[in-house]
């Protein structure tokens, strides 16, 4: 444990940078996530097509291979050339965790009856109206618990931002360990109980609205 105490500074940055990956990727992720599923649900064809196939490929990708895509392809492909480090991480989260969202908020959006979107469009609302002031508020009571459980895996998936010159939690333990072999056990436990306090909290939220929604039920 000696090392730990030691380098509490630097553990100390390295997990502020980690919660502030996981919050702002989070924020992004849920912005593009719900854009995502609005397309899924859209009228046009060429918006679900694209939200679609999107979704599916990004879902069903390594995050590693995310942030490989953003490293050496997008700069070929689209010239977006993307510093290593936090805005490489939070980028490549933020395009990931989206896909995990868009499915969460989509499965809400199935569950509300089909009769309240026609009860809305027949006293004239549009989609984009009857979507935010009808169908979401009400899909969204039911998504809070699986859409926790997307930011818990969210927040875990910060480790993967380590490969990629992130002084993240992970990043810094694996530094740690390699100068402290004595201590390694406390290190990784040190590092583990860091990332418990950020997704303990989650956890205990999402079985709390499990067991609302259980007995509204």
């Amino acid at each position: 444990m000696g090392a730990l105490i030691e380098n509490s500074d630097l553990l100390w940055r390295a997990f502020t940078t980690t919660l502030w990956i996981a919050v702002a990727a989070g924020v992004l992720a849920f912005v593009w996530g719900v854009t995502l599923a609005a397309f899924r649900a859209s009228p046009v064809a060429p918006l679900r097509t694209f939200a679609t196939a999107y979704v599916t490929v990004v879902r069903n990708t390594p995050l590693t291979l995310i942030f490989l895509f953003m490293l050496n392809a997008a700069p070929q492909l689209f010239g977006l050339v993307v510093p290593l480090g936090v805005p490489m991480a939070i980028l490549s989260m933020t395009l990931y965790t989206a896909t995990f969202v868009c499915e969460a908020i989509r499965s809400g959006i199935n569950s509300v009856g089909v009769g309240q979107a026609e009860a809305a469009r027949s006293v004239g609302l549009t989609f984009v109206q009857t979507l935010s002031l009808v169908v979401l508020p009400q899909a969204f009571r039911s998504v809070i618990p699986p859409l926790i459980n997307v930011y818990i895996a969210h927040i875990k998936n910060t480790s993967v931002a380590a490969g990629f010159a992130t002084t993240e939690l992970v990043a810094v333990a694996n530094r740690l360990a390699n100068g402290n072999p004595g201590d390694v056990v406390g290190i990784f436990a040190g590092v583990g109980l860091a990332f418990l306090v950020m997704t303990l909290p989650l956890s205990i939220t999402a079985e709390s609205f499990e067991s609302k929604v259980a007995v509204a039920r």
